[in-house]
């Protein structure tokens, strides 16, 4: 353990050491040796080589890879913080050339350090999997390597381990946490004939599974293999600042040169391009960024990409997952269909009384429908539950059966005649004393804002399509998505198909994709932007650009409003300080503005997008336009 832990450290901290991080250090430390040197020290003769240390050692590589991004056609805003470098070298201005230095190699690293995040999913998925297995061989249990897993090996899954591999059970009588991978909102029992998958969070009991294939072919080998190829194919999406800087930096470039040429005095171009340095990009948004990263914080969403940010409010396509996104991922008890000669509650409460002695998924919804009509509960005489064969209990001298469709039709039993087709969801039935008592059906149902939060997203956000992803079953998914009002759905989806939906998607549109589980995964990190959604696994973490740490699509219309916000201040701190920069440009040129000058015109240009910025961490009133919705038991007495 100690030495996966190591080994995660020593590659987060490879992800950030970078050249860029150590020209940022290198800046940082040469303006502490200047101000110690000139204000605690005295010493005037010296103080300024720490200077030149930084802008040898720092500005020459910068402004050479600066240079590299002009023969390549990228002119940004980085490439007028480089001319600004080189100006404030002619100039003398060392301190103001270190001070670009480290603004531009900091943000640089900090980019880096983004990108080099997104590899931690893949690192996420592969920690996630036990590197070792327990095998049957020759009467033995064997603790093997993953990789010396054959087909037809039987291994053992402990209590709450994860299963290496797909397989079906050959003993054992449990359950399994499949929610993950198949988006399926349920623990799903296991019985001898059972298939498995690995990935899988085996329950309270040991099972014995006969491997089907090899872990290289497993299915959550397979979903490692797309996200790699989700991580490799993502088109990178071109930031803020270099948008702007892409129109202003020829801009304030052709003005110094103009001014030049017609003057014949090169101070005329220094002087323009100092007042042109582009501090209301490299510092306007990066303060309007923090700022939205702290409100957004204490709104219970974390910030992990800041692409986020600038994204989110520009999507015009919503993919959202139903398991745990749409609805909470706990199934409830929706209809019940009572048998001749039986009373809904009097059913009910003896199903429930039973039901409270056992571990089966669909317990709990039994036993919450009864406790929501306050019915107490009855004297449990007996009760026998033996693996894959139901519940079966004396209550109030009665006979009480707790079974499937599927062993009632395969016996025969003729209380299988009075069952109405399969509809949608989960079901069970109840016999009591051997009669047909009643079909309960239960279904993951939406939560209690997701229909006002579909409904205002193309009215309020301009999203033009709403579709809804699932691996759910189609009628499962049918249901949820007349609940909540959308009409485009896909149902059955594997990690593979949603991935290529979210792909052709993106073609068309920028998308958000949301979901919660690792089969969701590879589609968040495809998507344009991708949220996690709620407190998920470390592997789903890991992918989504934000994570809503509260479960309420709420929060996801807050940070909608967060990244509009984002973008007005950080719009009119750097516009506004560039059409400043601009007019600053115009007295330079004709010579008014000594270069002097115009580093203090700078600077006060500077402060006024600096406190326009600091706004965005100001909490508006209401960072939500979504209408009221009447949550659960409001009103009722």
């Amino acid at each position: 353990m100690q030495a996966t832990d190591n080994k995660k450290s020593a590659v987060t901290w490879r992800s950030f050491v970078n050249k860029e991080t150590v020209i940022a250090a290198i800046a940082v430390l040469g303006i502490v040796l200047y101000v110690i040197a000139r204000f605690m020290l005295g010493k005037p003769g010296w103080m300024e080589w720490p200077l030149y240390a930084v802008l040898l050692l720092g500005g020459v590589p910068l402004t050479l890879d600066l240079i590299r991004e002009i023969f390549r056609g990228n002119f940004g805003s980085d490439l007028l913080a480089g001319i600004s470098i080189v100006t404030a070298l002619l100039l003398g201005e060392y301190l103001a050339g270190t001070i670009i230095v480290l603004m531009l190699s900091g943000g640089e690293a900090l980019e880096a350090y983004a990108a080099g995040k997104a590899s931690s999913v893949l690192r996420a998925l592969s920690d996630r999997m036990p590197a070792t297995a327990h095998v049957k061989r020759d009467g033995e249990l064997v603790e093997i390597e993953l990789a010396d897993i054959e087909v037809g090996d039987h291994l053992v899954v402990f209590p709450h381990a994860v299963c290496p591999v797909d397989g079906t059970v050959i003993e054992g009588n449990g359950v399994m946490d499949e929610a993950y991978l198949t988006g399926e909102p349920y623990q799903i029992s296991k019985a001898p004939g059972s298939t498995v998958i690995s990935g899988a969070i085996n329950g309270d009991v040991a099972l014995t599974v006969e491997a089907s294939r090899l872990p290289t072919d497993s299915r959550y080998a397979k979903i490692m293999e797309v996200m790699h190829e989700s991580e490799q194919s993502r088109p990178q999406i071109r930031r803020l600042a270099d948008q702007l800087g892409s129109y202003y930096t020829p801009i304030a470039v052709a003005i110094g040169v103009v001014a030049w040429v017609i003057s014949g005095d090169p101070t005329r171009f220094l002087a323009v391009v100092v007042v042109a340095t582009p501090c209301p990009l490299l510092i306007g948004i990066p303060v309007s960024l923090i700022g939205a990263i702290s409100l957004a914080a204490r709104r219970g969403i974390i910030i992990r990409n800041p692409v986020v940010l600038e994204q989110i409010d520009r999507c015009k396509t919503l993919i959202i997952d139903k398991t745990g996104t749409l609805t909470a991922g706990r199934p409830q008890l929706t209809n019940i269909i009572t048998g001749p000669g039986f009373r809904e509650d009097d059913v009910l409460k003896r199903a429930a009384s039973i039901e409270r002695y056992s571990k089966h998924p669909l317990a709990l919804a039994i036993i919450e429908a009864s406790d929501k009509r306050g019915l107490g509960s009855s004297h449990v005489q007996e009760i026998s539950e033996k693996p894959g064969q139901g519940l079966t209990a004396v209550v109030d001298n009665s006979t009480i059966y707790v079974t499937s469709r599927k062993k009632l039709l395969a016996a025969k039993h003729p209380a299988a005649d009075h069952l109405q087709p399969t509809g949608s969801g989960l079901e069970c039935v109840i016999l009591i004393d051997d009669q047909y008592a009643a079909t309960y059906q239960f279904h993951d149902e939406p939560r209690p804002e997701g229909k006002a939060f579909i409904k205002h997203l193309g009215p309020e956000h301009a999203f033009e399509r709403i579709m809804l992803v699932s691996g759910d079953r189609q009628s499962e998914v049918e249901y949820l998505a007349e609940r909540v009002g959308i009409t485009e759905i896909y149902a059955d989806q594997s990690p593979e198909q949603k991935v290529e939906i979210v792909r052709r998607e993106t073609k068309k549109a920028p998308t958000l994709f949301v979901g919660d589980g690792i089969n969701d995964a590879p589609a968040m990190v495809t998507a344009t932007v991708g949220l996690a959604f709620g407190q998920t696994n470390e592997v789903t973490a890991e992918a989504g650009g934000a994570i809503i740490l509260e479960p309420s699509l709420t929060k996801v219309d807050e940070l909608i409003h967060i990244s509009q916000r984002f973008r007005r201040i950080a719009l009119q701190s750097a516009v506004g300080g560039m059409a400043l920069s601009i007019f600053g440009m115009g007295f330079a040129a004709f010579g008014i503005l000594t270069p002097v000058m115009g580093a203090i015109a700078q600077e006060v240009i500077d402060l006024l997008a600096v406190l326009n910025a600091l706004r965005m961490s100001i909490p508006p009133k209401s960072l939500s336009d979504m209408a009221p919705y009447k949550s659960p038991g409001a009103g009722q007495s």
